[in-house]
């Protein structure tokens, strides 16, 4: 009897060693997410979090990953400022400190503003925007299509796409890659090399001839929230509600 309580002694003592293990493991990795900088997210509709579902007052932490459900909007706000991802958007390692906002838009379209002395840089498959520091600044992202679509509501932005870069100042926009084929930008893309093609005297004719429906056309466009520049090519600007 003896024997055997004394051959049980040493697993006991290794499961304890085991479970406190386990235990310090956890308790660990709790605090190392409590000490990442965190903030605050805002859902309208449904929204995830790593893959968990969200809701409006709950925390995301530096590194986190935020997906938007379709017909909803998520916003995540701190000292950095904040980003508004929209409809079927995905933000990937949504980095950010006080004077710092950094992620990778994989889908859909975002809104980011932030205050003077906040380095903002969002990532796509065909580049990144960077935001210039020295002043406050507000842009949006699109990659709806497929290409990167940059437009500036205030500040300076820079859309960088390999040895290219390309400076958007407040009220323009600029794009990088090629918009899928079947897509609304692609579409438009079209309608443009069209209206190239016809002379400028021609072109005059048919909208004297047909103002009505061209004026209907371009409203119907844009009720779609995009809004058309006839100025040589016809361009999709990013989405600004």
């Amino acid at each position: 009897m003896f024997s055997k309580n004394w051959s049980r002694t040493p697993v006991a003592l290794m499961l304890a060693a085991a479970v406190l293990s386990a235990h310090s493991m956890f308790a660990l990795a709790a605090l190392a997410q409590e000490t990442r900088p965190s903030a605050e997210i805002t859902v309208n509709g449904k929204g995830k979090v790593n893959g968990v579902s969200v809701i409006s007052g709950g925390t995301v932490f530096s590194g986190d990953t935020v997906e938007v459900e379709p017909n909803s909007t998520v916003t995540i706000s701190g000292k950095f400022g904040r980003v508004e991802l929209l409809s079927s958007a995905m933000f990937e390692k949504a980095t950010f400190s006080d004077s710092a906002l950094s992620g990778t838009l994989a889908a859909g379209r975002a809104r980011v503003s932030a205050p003077q002395g906040v380095a903002v840089s969002v990532m796509t498959k065909d580049g990144s925007a960077v935001a210039d520091s020295a002043q406050a600044s507000a842009f949006s992202i699109d990659v709806e299509c497929g290409n990167t679509i940059v437009a500036t509501q205030a500040g300076k932005v820079e859309l960088r796409s390999g040895t290219e870069a390309k400076q958007i100042a407040a009220g323009s926009q600029d794009t990088a890659g090629q918009a899928a084929p079947g897509t609304r930008c692609a579409r438009l893309s079209t309608v443009g090399t069209g209206l190239r093609a016809i002379s400028g005297g021609a072109l005059a004719a048919i909208l004297a001839a047909a103002g009505g429906a061209i004026a209907a056309g371009i409203i119907a466009a844009t009720s779609d929230n995009n809004d058309l520049n006839f100025g040589g090519n016809v361009t999709v600007v990013s989405p600004v509600q």
